[in-house]
């Protein structure tokens, strides 16, 4: 799916349309990998009895919640949040139930930077923080993909935006 092109000016292209970097999804998939393990082994390796299966069925109700809460939501919100760079602006949209948004134009960016843990660099993601001229300040994307090269094409099209504006 697309970034929808509705919301972008006549001649706004995108350049870039990301979704947090997929490492993301790991830890909370490995969390729900293991609660649901527990609940298999709790269900099946239980000693049988009458008065054990609705103990049994109710583990398993409780895992399945577990699960839905661990792995689902997390990845409504990974596929939910977009970080969207056009020839105008960057654009953040997040938000599963309640979405939320936040632009930056690109003539209005003051400074970009980015932070990488030893753990994202393995990764190529990373921290990229934007600081803007307006009375918010700062914005940071979290997690973002091949963060190096997402970081030197912002910085290129600001420089391309200014070269017009003083041309």
């Amino acid at each position: 799916m697309g970034f929808p092109e509705d919301i972008l000016t006549d001649d706004e292209i995108v350049v870039l349309d990301l979704h947090p970097h997929w490492v993301r999804l790991v830890g909370p998939l490995a969390s729900a990998a293991l609660v649901l393990l527990l609940a298999v082994l709790g269900v099946f390796f239980a000693p049988s009895g009458s008065v054990q299966k609705p103990l049994q069925y109710l583990v398993l109700i409780v895992a399945v919640a577990a699960l839905s809460y661990l792995s689902v939501r997390p990845w409504l919100r990974w596929v939910t949040t977009r970080y969207v760079i056009t020839t105008e602006r960057v654009l953040l949209r997040h938000g599963i139930l309640t979405r939320t948004g936040h632009d930056i134009p690109l003539v209005r960016i003051n400074d970009i930077g980015f932070n990488q843990t030893l753990f994202e660099r393995m990764f190529s993601s990373g921290t990229l923080t934007i600081e803007s001229a307006g009375e918010r300040g700062q914005l940071s994307l979290a997690s973002v993909p091949n963060v190096e090269q997402v970081h030197l094409r912002l910085y290129e099209l600001g420089e391309d935006l200014r070269g017009r504006e003083s041309a």
